[in-house]
């Protein structure tokens, strides 16, 4: 049997993946590359990059290559069958790549390749690949003793399986909850195509009403229009306490097994005891080692700084919150279950204008061609969708395939979007790689070919509905279309790299805290008139986007920021605190951390039975474990390179020469050199906080 996931001459093969080809393609690879690390190991040559660096490369991009797909399916399809092999399969995975950064003849091959002749004629990008891989080793354990090595070992594995497991839960809570409404007084302001797509989940079930769940495009418009205050509230609880011990019983008679809490406390233990193995105070200093910061107090003093700056603006918009609600809509005391709603009706009376008004303009296909115009004009592309007649396979009917080609023809890289909100699909969006640009060398011929590089763009909207049994496209709320805008920057900073070599191609080996300065920037666009005018169709009339409500929107802009911004800080503070000076043996939990820190920075405190720790799975089971600042980070030089256009405008904000130039000096050279260089080689400066006040509504009159 040809087993897909050993097939690499192309994208992935979704189509032809069963669930029976997952254990044998891994046990494989890991076979072939335990081989070839043995051989480069023990070969007494000199190392070389070509006989030591590369053929490691080479059997790692395989194993990566189809692990990724297998992660991928079980992030957009997971069933119990498929969640159970992943599980299976993630500690031998763990276990191998923990111990390669273990392996002491590795580690000492690399420090002799470093201090050699030929390092001094490798070029920097290659250098910086060396440099790289040293620390990693040092950061993976490779300097501790046997009997520390070992338990470090078993901190990777238990770390594995306790965020897969904190991943599970959470999806498993969110997909379990369902609030069934027939009363139709009871749905009064929630849109009509969030009303359809309830009704018909209702009838599914061979019920008569409104069937509204956890996932976003239920979720938040519930939150932000229904009129009945008892609704918001009952959705509102059963959001927070998602994965908490506090889940609504009702759920499932399981819940208590997903609650998140325990696997909280086991998580902060192992990464704490993980930092002291390596000899570091806390496992922040682990974090900010491959980071743009240095120390975990520069971070803390930045957000603490931030937060002072944000503060009044926040009190401000909350001020203005409750005065509204009291006079407008009776509500003397505001609660958590009351601000999207009130935002959202303070927003109408004050800007004339309402999110439901604004997502008639954005269809799903005039959305995407006009943000794919965008980036041709920006860069010199050309985006087209792969005919079915291609048979590019896809892992579900809803994703469609895309090629970016130079204006020449010749072909740059391709990505999938899933962009539908359904069951079985782990929520937010995000971007990932499938396979990253590098030269291949091939060992028979010796032909060198550029691999073409693939991603993943996926998100959680809303999917099309009938209206009136006719056929509607997708709409998307103006914040969706920004965070596309954002994913899309993602993928851009993976697909047009220009670099060779995989270690630092695309995203890879960029810094964390800077990996977020192309998707930011691209948000910026959505606010541009002449951009909106080509990607917005009203989907009755066909008329684009009226100047007059553009204006509305942009006089908006910044129409609760404060709190936005706040918001955001506490998370970040939160994160770090956690990983800084928090202790987990003593008695303190991770929720009343967070109390703390809401008490001496938040203008808006949640209710006690709020357990947003327990969903906060950036942290605990993504990448972002002491790099939730960030996205703040990030944003400052996002906001500052975006400033450049805006100095720049003569006639239009889009400019091809200054986007050429970001496409050469940001996102052409991906990790090849410190994301710092790369801004000052865009910019011709440092960076300054400035725009981002700006851009924000906080900078000083």
């Amino acid at each position: 049997m040809t087993n897909p996931l050993l097939d690499f001459s192309g994208p992935p093969l979704f189509e032809e993946i069963k669930n029976a080809h997952i254990t044998p393609a891994i046990e494989a690879l890991l076979r072939e590359n335990r081989a070839v690390v043995n051989r480069v190991r023990d070969d007494s040559s000199m190392p070389t990059w070509d006989g030591f660096v590369q053929p490691m490369v080479d059997a790692n991009e395989r194993l990566s290559r189809a692990w990724g797909q297998i992660s991928h399916l079980n992030a957009v399809m997971n069933t119990s069958e498929l969640r159970t092999i992943y599980n299976a399969n993630l500690p031998q995975i763990t276990q191998f790549y923990a111990e390669f950064t273990q392996d002491p003849l590795l580690f000492k091959k690399f420090k002799q390749l470093r201090n050699s002749t030929e390092f001094e004629q490798l070029n920097a990008a290659r250098k910086k690949i060396i440099e790289n891989e040293l620390r990693d080793f040092r950061l993976g354990g490779a300097e501790l003793s046997a009997e520390k090595k070992n338990r470090f070992l078993q901190i990777q594995e238990m770390l594995s399986a306790l965020s897969s497991k904190f991943n599970d839960n959470l999806l498993d809570a969110t997909n379990a909850f369902s609030l069934l409404v027939e009363n139709k007084e009871a749905v009064s302001g929630i849109p009509q195509d969030v009303l359809q797509t309830a009704r018909e989940l209702a009838e599914k079930d061979a019920t008569a009403g409104w069937k509204f769940t956890l996932h976003m495009p239920s979720y938040l418009p519930v939150m932000q229009y229904a009129d009945n205050r008892v609704l918001r509230e009952q959705m509102y609880r059963a959001y927070v306490t998602r994965a908490s011990e506090l889940i609504d019983e009702t759920a499932s008679n399981d819940a208590t097994e997903w609650d998140n809490m325990p696997l909280i406390h086991q998580i902060l233990t192992l990464r704490q005891e993980e930092a002291q193995l390596l000899g570091f105070d806390c496992y922040a200093e682990v974090s900010l080692a491959a980071k743009m910061a240095n120390t975990p107090k520069q971070v803390l003093d930045f957000l603490n700084d931030l937060a002072a700056k944000a503060k009044p603006y926040a009190k401000e918009d909350l001020q203005e919150l409750q005065q509204f609600a009291a006079e407008k809509l009776s509500l003397d005391r505001l609660e958590s279950w009351d601000l999207p709603y009130v935002s959202e009706k303070l927003r109408e009376a004050r800007y004339a204008f309402s999110d439901q008004e604004v997502k008639q303009y954005f269809p799903e296909t005039k959305v995407l061609s006009g943000m794919f115009k965008l980036v041709e004009k920006l860069y010199g592309i050309t985006i087209v969708p792969v005919k079915a007649s291609c048979h590019v396979q896809c892992w579900h009917p809803d994703v469609k395939f895309f090629d970016i080609h130079h204006t020449d023809g010749q072909l740059i890289g391709q990505f999938y979007i899933d962009l539908y909100a359904r069951v079985g699909k782990r929520g937010g969006a995000w971007m990932d790689d499938a396979i990253t640009r590098r030269r291949v060398i091939n060992e028979k011929t010796g032909d060198v070919t550029i691999q073409t590089p693939v991603a993943y763009l996926t998100c959680n909207f809303s999917a099309p509905v009938r209206t009136d049994n006719e056929p509607r496209p997708a709409l998307f709320t103006h914040d969706e279309v920004i965070t596309l805008f954002h994913e899309f920057g993602h993928g851009l900073h993976h697909l047009l790299t220009q670099a060779e070599d995989l270690n630092i191609s695309g995203i890879n080996g960029v810094e964390w805290d800077a990996v977020e300065l192309p998707s930011q920037f691209m948000e910026n666009f959505c606010w541009e008139w002449e951009v909106l005018t080509e990607m917005t169709q009203h989907v009755e009339t066909g008329a684009a986007l009226p100047r007059v409500l553009f204006e509305k929107m942009l006089a908006a802009k910044n129409f609760q920021s404060g709190l936005q911004m706040l918001r955001q800080i506490e998370f970040a503070l939160f994160d770090m605190r956690l990983h800084f000076d928090f202790n987990p043996k003593n008695d303190k939990t991770a929720s009343q951390l967070l109390d703390e820190i809401r008490q001496e920075i938040a203008v808006i405190v949640p209710p006690k039975y709020n357990r947003f720790a327990n969903s906060f799975a950036h942290i605990f089971a993504g990448g972002y474990a002491a790099g939730y600042y960030s996205y703040k980070w990030a944003e400052v030089l996002s906001a500052d390179a975006y400033s450049l256009f805006e100095e720049n405008i003569q006639d239009k904000i889009v400019n091809a020469e200054i986007g050429s130039r970001f496409r050469r000096e940001i996102l052409a050279v991906g990790g090849s050199r410190s994301a710092l260089e790369s801004f000052i080689a865009f910019r011709g400066r440092e960076p300054t906080i400035d725009a981002l006040l700006r851009h924000t509504g906080m900078a000083a009159a």
